[in-house]
C-alpha cells in the first residue's frame, strides 16, 4: 500500500499536532480540518501540511476532505459534553465514526487509524465515554470491509507538554490552597507518553500485521491517580494536603461541579473512574516513564520560561 496523502482529523488537538509534526516529517503530505483556520496557523510553518477549513461532521465535506487521500487518521474525542444525556459523546464518538468509514468508502480511501480508548470494551458501560468509545471502535472494525484496513489505539492517560491532564491538575492544585479534595484517589492509571502514542501511530500505518488489530498503549508504571497528582504538586512547587473523598463524597462533588464553567469535573467521569486505566499484566508497555517527560513541561522554571515567552509574545 503507498500512501502519500492523509487527512488527520482533530489534526489541530494535543495528540494531534505531535502527529502532524511527525508525519509531515517524514515526508507526507498531512491535511487537517479546522473551524477555524485562523486559530492554528501556526501548523503552516510545518511543510506539507495543508490546513482547510471544513465541519467534519457534514457528510459531504468529508468525503470532500478525503479526495486523494490514501489514508485518514481519526484523533476527534471528548472527554465532557454539554448536555448530560450522552448525546454529545454519542455525536462525536459514534455517529462522526460512521460517517468517516462511510466516507473512506465513497472516496477509495484504503488505510483507517482510529483513536479509541483503554477500557472502552463494552457497549454496557456505564460511563458516557467508554461506552460511546466503545461503539465507536466497534462500528470502525465492522463496517471497514474488505477494502479498508482498520487499526484502532486504546491509550490510557496521554502525557506531554500541553496535555490536558497533568496540566490540568497543576492549574486545579494552584488555584486551590492548602488542601486538595481528590474524587477517586485510588483509580489506576498507566500514562503513555504522546511520543510514544505518536510513534505507535505512525508505525501502523504502513504496516500490514496491524491491520484489524485493537492495540491498547501503556506507559511503563502504574500509578493511583493520588500518586499522580501528588507528583504533579511537588513539580510545580504546591504544598498541598491530597485528601481522599469517600466514594459518597466523590459522586457529590462530580454532581456540584457537572454545572461548573468548564466542567472541571463530571458525573461521566466519575463512572469512568471506576474501572482502572491499566494495561493487562505483562503486556508490552511503550518505553518512555513520566519522570522523564513531566518535569520538562511542569518542573522548576518553567513558569518563569512560560512567563517570559508570553512577554515575548506581546511585543
Amino acid at each position: 500500500m503507498h500512501i502519500n496523502t492523509l487527512c488527520i482529523l482533530g489534526g489541530t488537538g494535543f495528540v494531534g499536532r505531535h502527529l502532524a509534526a511527525r508525519l509531515a516529517g517524514a515526508g507526507y503530505r498531512v491535511r487537517i480540518p479546522t473551524r477555524r483556520r485562523e486559530r492554528h496557523r501556526e501548523l503552516l510553518v510545518l511543510p506539507g501540511i495543508e490546513l482547510l477549513e471544513a465541519d467534519i461532521h457534514d457528510p459531504q465535506a468529508l468525503a470532500d476532505l478525503f479526495v486523494g487521500c490514501q489514508a485518514v487518521v481519526n484523533l476527534v474525542g471528548i472527554l465532557n459534553e454539554r448536555d448530560h444525556d450522552g448525546s454529545g459523546f454519542e455525536h462525536a464518538h459514534v455517529e462522526l465514526s460512521r460517517k468517516v468509514v462511510d466516507a473512506c468508502h465513497a472516496r477509495g480511501v484504503r488505510r483507517l487509524l482510529h483513536m479509541s480508548a483503554l477500557g472502552a470494551e463494552s457497549a454496557q458501560d456505564t460511563s458516557f465515554y467508554l461506552r460511546s468509545k466503545a461503539e465507536g471502535e466497534n462500528l470502525v472494525h465492522m463496517r471497514s470491509g474488505s477494502q479498508l484496513a482498520v487499526t484502532s489505539f486504546r491509550p490510557s492517560v496521554i502525557f506531554g507538554r500541553g496535555d490536558s491532564f497533568l496540566n490540568r491538575f497543576a492549574s486545579l492544585l494552584r488555584a486551590v490552597p492548602i488542601v486538595f479534595p481528590l474524587a477517586c484517589p485510588e483509580a489506576r492509571f498507566q500514562p503513555v507518553y504522546v511520543g510514544d502514542v505518536v510513534d505507535a501511530f505512525a508505525r501502523a500505518l504502513l504496516n500490514p500485521d496491524t491491520h484489524g488489530q485493537r492495540l491498547n498503549l501503556c506507559g511503563p508504571r502504574v500509578y493511583t491517580l493520588r500518586e499522580l497528582v501528588q507528583y504533579t504538586a511537588r513539580l510545580i512547587g504546591a504544598d498541598r494536603h491530597i485528601l481522599g473523598l469517600p466514594d459518597w463524597a466523590a459522586r457529590l462533588q462530580a454532581t456540584l461541579l457537572e454545572y461548573a464553567p468548564g466542567k472541571p469535573f463530571s458525573l461521566d467521569n466519575y463512572r469512568s473512574l471506576q474501572k482502572d486505566n491499566v494495561c493487562k499484566a505483562g503486556a508490552p508497555a511503550c518505553p518512555t516513564a513520566l519522570e522523564a517527560i513531566a518535569p520538562t513541561y511542569l518542573g522548576p522554571g518553567e513558569t518563569h520560561r512560560r512567563l517570559q515567552r508570553l512577554r515575548e509574545t506581546g511585543r
